[in-house]
C-alpha cells in the first residue's frame, strides 16, 4: 500500500509538472484547467496523507508557507551589471565600432528587452535553491519563495547538472496589468505606474500567497555561471537553457553584421506592441563568449552588449468632456473622454485622469488639446496639456460634491488624493458592502460569501444590506437557482436570523464605516445604550471616548447624517435586528493600559490577529517593529529577528502559555 502511494504520488507530480511547462512555458497546453486542477487536489490529499513524502519540487510547494520577517541579503559571486543605452542608429553604429577595433568582426544576438525585475535563479543538482533579486547589482534580496509562485520557473530540470545559475526578468502581462490596476482601483489603493513597478512590488511581498496572486511570469536570458555543461556562444547557451526547462527570451535572432541588427531593430520596432509583454526595446549582445572576455566590462556594465531603447509613443488629441467612475470601494475616479486617436497599437478614446491632484498639477481641462500615451503600453494617460493651442472656451474640472451613482456626499479627508461616496447602499459599491457585512468578523453570516452574494444581485433578490432580513419571504424562490439548495437556503436564512441577535459592535463594524475597525466598533457599544443613541451623538461627544480621535469621530456623524443610511437603519431595526447595547456602563476591563506588545513567529493557538485583538480588548496596543518603548515580545515559533532585537534591548518576552495566564 505504501509503495502504491508513493508511486501514484511520482506519477501526479510527473503529469503536473509537465503540464505545467507545456502550459507557462511552451504556451501549448494539452488539457483542460478544470483536469489539470481534478489532478492537483489529488496529489494534494496524497500528500496530507503523506507529509514525509513531500518534495521541494513538488507542484503544490509553490505556494504556501508562513509570511517572512524580512528578506535576507544574498551576494551575487557573479555581478548582475546594467547595460548601457543607445538611443538612435549612430550610437548603436559607434558601438559596433569599438567592439569591431578591439575583438575584429563578430554575431550578434539580438532579444527583446522585457521591461521587468531582473533577478538570478540558482539549481544544485537540478533542484531549484536560491532565487534573488539584482539589488546594487553585487548584493540583492533572497525572494526564492515568491519566485517560486512563477509557474514558469521549473523547480526542477529537466536533467540534473551540478550547478547553474541563469538571470531572467520577472514580468506582468499587459492583461494581468490591467486587471491588476483595475482591482486596485476598485479597492481604492494606488495602482501602478507600469507594468515593472508591478512586478518589482509583487515580488517584494513577505507574504508569497499575494505574489501567487499576481500571477507573474519570467523570460530567462543569461547563464551566470555553470558546471557540468560548456558552450562556445550566447546563442548556444540560450538553447542549452531551453532545453532543461526555463522559459527563454523568444524569438532572438542571430546577426552577422550591425545592418542585420538594425533591420531587426526595426522589425521588432513595428511589432512591439503585439507583444504580450511590455518591451522598452531590444539588447544587442555579441555572441562569441571568447570575444566577450577580450572586450570586458566597466564597473558597472559589459562592453559587449547595449540596450537599444525606444522612445515612448506619444500623440495629440482632443478632451470632449470629463467624467467620473465610481469603484467598489466608493473611490472616484476622474476619466477624460477623447476624440479617438490612434495609439501603440489601438484607438484609444479614453484615458485615465487618476485622481484630481494629477488633474490639478497639469491643468487638465475639457477641450483642451493634450498629448496622451499609454502607461506602460497599455493603460491610456493625459500627460501633457498644449496649452498654446487654448482659445479660452476650456472649462476647468470640479469634482461632484454628490456621488453620480447614488447622490450621497462625496468627501476628501485630508492627507488622501481620493474623493470618496460616503453612501453605504451605493450600487457601485454594494457587492463589496454586503461582502463585508456577512464577513466572520462583523455579522458572522455563514453561507454568504462572495459568490453567493453575486448571484443574489444578479437575480434581484437583493439590492441592499436590509433586503438580507427580508430573505426568508423568498425561500422557495432561492430554493434551486444557481449554488442554492434545499439545505443551504435553509441554512442561510438560519444563519441571517441569527445574526439579528448580535451586538451593535458587530453591526456598526458590518457597516464599513471608514476609519472605524472592530475594536472602534466595540468602544462605541462600549459607551452607548443603543445604535439611536450613537446616530443621534454629536462629534464632540464621540470623541470624548478614550483612544477616539477627531477623524475617527466624524466619519462615524457623517456616516449617521446620511440619509440613505438613515433609510437602511430603519429597515434593519423594523426587521428585527438587534439596536441595543449589551455591554453599557459594564465594568471595561483596562489591564493592559499603557502596554505595547509585538507579536512575532507563529503561535499554537491564536492566529496574529487575534492575539492583537485580544491585547486591544484590554486596552493595550500592538506595534510591528521592536524598540525600547515596547513592553513584551509574544514570541512563537520561528520568531526572528525581533526576538533577537528583544532580548539585545531587554525587554520582557513571553511564550502564549504566558499571555494566557496574562489574560485568565
Amino acid at each position: 500500500m505504501a509503495n502504491d502511494i508513493i508511486g501514484k504520488i511520482d506519477e501526479l507530480r510527473s503529469f503536473l509538472n509537465y503540464h505545467n511547462h507545456k502550459y507557462h512555458v511552451e504556451d501549448n497546453p494539452e488539457i483542460s484547467d478544470a483536469q489539470y486542477d481534478k489532478m492537483y487536489r489529488e496529489l494534494e490529499k496524497l500528500e496530507e496523507q503523506r507529509p514525509d513524502l513531500i518534495t521541494a519540487d513538488s507542484p503544490t510547494q509553490r505556494v504556501g508557507g508562513k509570511p517572512l520577517e524580512g528578506f535576507v541579503k544574498v551576494i551575487h559571486e557573479v555581478p548582475m551589471q546594467s547595460l548601457m543605452d543607445v538611443f538612435n542608429e549612430e550610437e548603436l553604429l559607434a558601438f559596433d565600432k569599438r567592439v569591431k577595433n578591439a575583438v575584429g568582426d563578430v554575431e550578434y544576438v539580438v532579444e527583446t528587452k522585457i521591461d521587468g525585475l531582473s533577478v538570478s535563479l540558482q539549481y544544485n543538482d537540478g533542484l531549484f535553491s536560491v532565487g534573488s533579486t539584482r539589488g546594487d547589482g553585487l548584493t540583492g534580496e533572497d525572494v526564492t519563495l515568491n519566485l517560486k509562485t512563477v509557474k514558469s520557473i521549473p523547480l526542477k530540470l529537466n536533467r540534473s547538472i551540478p550547478l547553474i545559475e541563469v538571470r531572467g526578468e520577472v514580468y506582468i502581462s499587459k492583461n494581468e496589468f490591467g486587471r491588476l490596476n483595475k482591482e486596485q482601483e476598485e479597492k481604492g489603493a494606488a495602482i501602478f505606474a507600469n507594468p515593472r513597478n508591478a512586478a518589482a512590488g509583487s515580488l517584494r511581498q513577505l507574504d508569497p500567497k499575494i505574489a501567487a496572486s499576481r500571477k507573474l511570469d519570467i523570460l530567462v536570458f543569461n547563464v551566470q555561471k555553470i558546471e557540468g555543461s560548456s558552450f562556445k556562444t550566447h546563442s548556444e547557451s540560450l538553447e542549452l537553457m531551453k532545453s532543461l526547462g526555463f522559459k527563454v527570451v523568444p524569438d532572438y535572432a542571430v546577426c552577422g553584421s550591425i545592418s542585420g541588427v538594425i533591420g531587426v531593430i526595426n522589425d521588432v520596432r513595428d511589432k512591439r506592441h503585439d507583444f504580450p509583454y511590455e518591451i522598452d526595446g531590444v539588447v544587442v549582445k555579441v555572441n562569441s563568449l571568447e570575444k566577450r572576455n577580450i572586450l570586458g566590462s566597466t564597473a558597472k556594465a559589459p562592453k559587449w552588449a547595449v540596450a537599444f531603447k525606444y522612445p515612448a509613443e506619444k500623440k495629440q488629441t482632443k478632451i470632449k468632456r470629463i467624467f467620473v467612475n465610481v469603484g467598489r470601494t466608493g473611490v472616484l475616479t476622474p476619466n477624460a473622454e477623447l476624440e479617438p486617436v490612434r495609439l501603440a497599437g489601438t484607438t484609444v478614446s479614453r484615458a485615465t485622469l487618476h485622481n484630481m491632484d494629477y488633474i490639478n498639477d497639469k491643468d487638465i481641462r475639457t477641450g483642451d488639446t493634450v498629448w496622451v500615451r499609454k502607461a506602460g503600453d497599455i493603460i491610456p494617460e493625459v500627460v501633457k496639456v498644449d496649452e498654446e493651442r487654448r482659445t479660452g472656451d476650456e472649462i476647468p474640472f470640479e469634482m461632484p460634491v454628490e456621488c453620480p451613482d447614488c447622490k450621497s456626499v462625496v468627501i476628501r479627508e485630508e492627507g488622501e488624493s481620493a474623493y470618496r461616496c460616503t453612501g453605504l447602499e451605493c450600487p457601485a459599491q454594494l457587492f463589496r458592502s454586503i461582502v463585508h457585512f456577512a464577513s466572520r468578523n462583523a455579522m458572522n453570516i455563514d453561507g454568504l460569501g462572495p459568490a453567493i452574494v453575486e448571484v443574489l444581485l444578479n437575480k434581484g433578490f437583493i439590492k441592499s444590506i436590509a433586503d438580507l432580513y427580508y430573505l426568508e419571504d423568498k425561500r422557495e424562490e432561492l430554493i434551486g437557482i444557481e449554488r442554492m439548495g434545499e439545505k443551504s437556503v435553509d441554512n442561510l436564512l438560519m444563519s441571517i436570523g441569527k445574526s439579528k441577535q448580535n451586538s451593535i459592535g458587530k453591526l456598526i463594524f458590518g457597516f464599513g464605516i471608514r476609519h472605524i475597525g472592530a475594536r472602534a466598533a466595540k468602544l462605541l457599544e462600549d459607551n452607548f445604550s443603543s445604535v439611536d443613541e450613537i446616530m443621534e451623538a454629536g462629534k464632540e461627544e464621540i470623541e470624548a471616548i478614550d483612544d477616539f480621535g477627531e477623524i475617527m469621530a466624524e466619519s462615524v456623524v457623517l456616516f449617521f447624517k446620511q440619509e440613505q443610511n438613515r433609510e437602511l437603519l430603519e429597515r434593519l431595526g423594523n426587521a428585527g435586528v438587534n439596536f441595543k447595547s449589551k455591554s453599557k456602563n459594564a465594568a471595561i476591563d483596562r489591564r493592559f493600559e499603557n502596554l505595547t506588545f509585538v507579536l512575532t513567529g507563529a503561535l499554537p493557538t491564536y492566529s496574529r490577529k487575534e492575539a492583537s485583538d485580544i491585547v486591544e480588548s484590554y486596552g493595550g496596543k500592538t506595534s510591528s517593529s521592536v524598540s525600547k518603548n515596547t513592553d513584551y515580545v509574544l514570541a512563537g515559533e520561528d520568531a526572528g529577528s525581533k526576538l533577537d532585537k528583544a532580548v539585545k534591548l531587554g525587554v520582557s518576552v513571553i511564550s502564549e502559555d504566558q499571555f494566557k495566564e496574562m489574560i485568565n
